[in-house]
């Protein structure tokens, strides 16, 4: 990790490296084919460096997209719009009892749903309810077990001792169902814009 720049020495090297390959290049017409070629793999090299280092380089990423204003995210007031992915379906970036994950707003889930891993993430632990909760899913019937999220932040929404629900069979995939929209004033899609509004807006609520 370069401590000036806070990017990582390996990235620095390929850029550094693309640069001079370039330079060499123009002064070198005879190196010029080679040099491409293997400033192309140096960028290649690039990419999956940043694909590796998702996280790393997340909030460099989000600050471009905000000043493109490209954010799939964001908060107009006191809403939140989410953006269609283009898988279709709308996802939200919230904060679990502080931890923060990419969730699924899905208004055809009575509940909402955490993976285990985000469960233990999140510090909840999960218990077996008195009357077993049985789910109907993709993967056919499951039971899950319960538990409360004291917290969930999603830009100026805010959420308390919210419900939910935890099972292997969800992967590692979270789910906002209907118990989390049905808390908002209101909830609409407009266009391929996902429109959220809390009852009581919380600026400070912002996590993403």
């Amino acid at each position: 990790m370069s401590a000036g720049s806070g990017l990582p020495t390996s990235v620095l090297v390929i850029v550094g490296a693309v640069v001079v390959a370039g330079l060499i290049a123009r002064r070198v017409p005879i190196l010029r084919v080679a040099i491409s070629i293997v400033s192309w793999l140096l960028l290649g090299g690039l990419v999956l460096s940043l694909v590796h280092q998702r996280e790393q380089f997340d909030p460099y990423i989000q600050r471009a997209m905000q000043m493109l204003n490209l954010q799939d995210q964001t908060v107009v007031g006191d809403t939140v719009r989410i953006r269609m992915s283009p898988d279709g379906h709308f996802w939200a970036r919230a904060s679990v009892n502080g931890v923060s994950r990419r969730m699924l707003i899905d208004s055809g889930a009575t509940l909402t749903a955490l993976s285990v891993s985000s469960a233990r993430a999140a510090g909840l632990q999960p218990r077996v309810p008195v009357f077993p909760v049985v789910l109907n899913t993709a993967n056919g019937m499951i039971q899950a077990q319960t538990a409360k999220v004291e917290t969930l932040r999603l830009g100026t929404i805010r959420a308390g001792d919210l419900p939910v629900v935890v099972s292997p069979a969800f992967g590692d995939t979270d789910v906002l169902g209907m118990n989390f929209l049905s808390r908002l004033k209101s909830w609409r899609v407009e266009g391929q814009t996902l429109i959220l509004e809390p009852h009581h807006p919380r600026p400070d609520a912002d996590a993403t």
